[in-house]
């Protein structure tokens, strides 16, 4: 047999294998919306170059990713404002206010005017005992801790009590009760209000606390969202390029310019980034899930429901925002004024504080005095005559005094202590957050400075790295190289083309962070 025969079987033989082997390595069906796999029509012997020729350049078409529609794109102002407007959380968090608002309003129902009315009546053995009635009103006034009194008393009865005698018309008194010495200044009462005032400015602190956590970790979901895409596509986009150097390989197999066994090397390439592009989506879609749980909508303030996140939606590009030293200033002048940990401190020691004046005025004696003046009820026959004997003169009048002072007052004293001991404390606490709140921003501010550095860098390395696989590639077309050198430079340009998403993505989440320790909302970053 002639060799040219062995040569043809031996052709047709490698023909068959190779296409079964491009059978069992199928392009990966990816989302909607993602660049498909090149079509082997359009495949040629210039399909193995993959790069520009100047270095610093993007990367020519064979290798740059497919630009994604804008009007898909769902940007990271766009997720925050959904989470604003929607989240439970932030819902929850509005409702903090309210909560102290409501208790405010039950302090206040301390100085409600107050309606009352007695009647007792005893009749025994045809016998009226006493018949008697008190009607009046009471008005709590705010400062002073003073007590308006109206009453008007009516009795009657064989065995009255002589002190309860009263005119036939009855009795009208108009009075005040003043405390004197302790609850002058400050009592139960007031110092109820004042601390459920303070109150509303803590819920206030709460709520800006928590919309400013929930949005930071929705921040660093949206930026592992934008890596995983990222990293989704380029490995996507190195599999189609090592698919289409596997059918360019094989055509110049079949012509006879390569070796049969480059074939295989080139099939395992297939196949190791077909693994990776596995990977690559199954981590995509959990970053899609994870983003998902921050997803809510809600219409004319019916409950929040979850959404899904659109298959056909994209992160936005990550850009490098350089925060200015004047930006920096600022943003450590407002964590010291307005960081929702030390606006809380603050209140609550202001809360202390009040309550320790409080407690001081427990230590006096408790003296009150009540006055009032006295007055017949009118006569049905004759109108009120305000020069009459029983109405309303200064010698119609009942006083009364009442005193009470404990010996030792131990419990007001070491109620005292306890609660300067939760002063200084708090003071120490507020002292010891600000200092972990300016290194906390120090922090974040050098991270953010480092990862702009090394994202400079990344890229020029990048760069190189494109220089470097041009140059391989153009060496093996002239048969200088190998092809396991030609898919090692370009497995090294993706994994820096990853890497410089990765770096892209901390930057961005550095930057969440920044905001987030000076008690800055991300919402109001310019």
């Amino acid at each position: 047999m002639k060799p040219y025969v062995f040569l043809l079987a031996g052709l047709w033989v490698l023909w068959v294998g190779t296409t079964r082997a491009v059978g069992q390595t199928r392009p990966i069906q990816p989302p909607v919306a993602y660049p498909a796999p090149l079509p082997s029509a359009v495949l040629s012997r210039t399909a193995i170059n993959t790069m520009e020729t100047s270095t610093g350049k993007a990367p020519s078409a064979a290798f740059a990713l497919t630009p994604v529609d804008s009007e898909k794109v769902f940007t990271a102002d766009a997720f925050y404002q959904v989470i604003l407007q929607h989240h439970p959380l932030v819902k929850q968090a509005a409702l903090l206010s309210q909560e102290a608002q409501a208790m405010v309003q039950l302090a206040r129902g301390a100085f409600d005017p107050n309606l009352f009315s007695t009647y007792n009546r005893k009749n025994f053995g045809n016998t009226l005992y006493y018949d008697k009635w008190q009607s009046g009103l009471l008005v709590p006034i705010l400062p002073g801790g003073l007590d308006v009194k109206m009453t008007y008393d009516r009795n009657t009865g064989e065995y009255l009590n002589p002190e309860n005698n009263v005119p036939p018309t009855g009795l009208v008194a108009v009075g005040l009760s003043v405390p004197i010495t302790q609850g002058l200044l400050i009592d139960a009462r007031r110092n109820t209000l004042r601390q459920a005032q303070l109150a509303i400015n803590l819920a206030d602190a709460d709520r800006l606390s928590l919309i400013n956590k929930t949005l930071y970790e929705a921040a660093q979901g949206y930026w592992n969202w934008y890596l995983a895409h990222q990293q989704y596509r380029w490995t996507q986009r190195g599999y189609e390029l090592s698919q289409a150097r596997f059918l360019a390989i094989r055509q110049r197999v079949l012509i006879g310019d390569e070796a049969p066994i480059d074939t295989t090397e080139a099939l395992i390439t297939v196949q190791n980034r077909q693994v990776q592009v596995q990977q690559a989506l199954v981590d995509l879609q959990n970053t899609q899930l994870n983003l998902t749980t921050f997803l809510w909508r809600s219409q004319n303030g019916s409950s929040p429901e979850p959404v899904d996140l659109p298959p056909i939606v994209f992160p936005q590009a990550a850009y490098v925002n350089l925060v200015s030293p004047a930006q920096y200033d600022e943003l450590l002048s407002q964590a010291f004024k307005q960081h929702p940990d030390l606006v809380k401190l603050a209140f609550k020691q202001q809360q202390l504080t009040l309550e320790e004046r409080y407690r001081r005025a427990l230590l006096l004696p408790k003296v009150k005095v009540e006055a009032s003046l006295l007055s017949r009820g009118p006569l049905a026959s004759a109108a009120y005559d305000a020069t009459n004997t029983y109405s309303f003169q200064p010698d119609n009048h009942k006083i009364g005094i009442d005193l009470a002072f404990p010996l030792f007052l131990r419990a007001e004293r070491g109620k005292l202590r306890q609660i300067q001991i939760q002063n200084q404390q708090i003071g120490l606490e507020r002292q010891q957050t600000g200092r972990d709140i300016l290194t906390t921003v120090q922090r974040a501010w050098n991270e953010l400075a480092m990862l702009a550095q090394q994202i400079v860098t990344q890229q020029q390395t990048t760069a190189n790295q494109q220089t470097l696989v041009r140059a391989e590639v153009n060496k093996f077309q002239l048969g200088e190289s190998s092809l396991f050198l030609v898919n090692s430079r370009e497995a090294t340009l993706i994994d820096f083309q990853i890497k410089l998403e990765d770096l892209r993505s901390k930057h961005q989440k550095a930057l969440a962070r920044l905001w987030y320790a000076a008690g800055s909302s991300l919402s109001t970053r310019q």
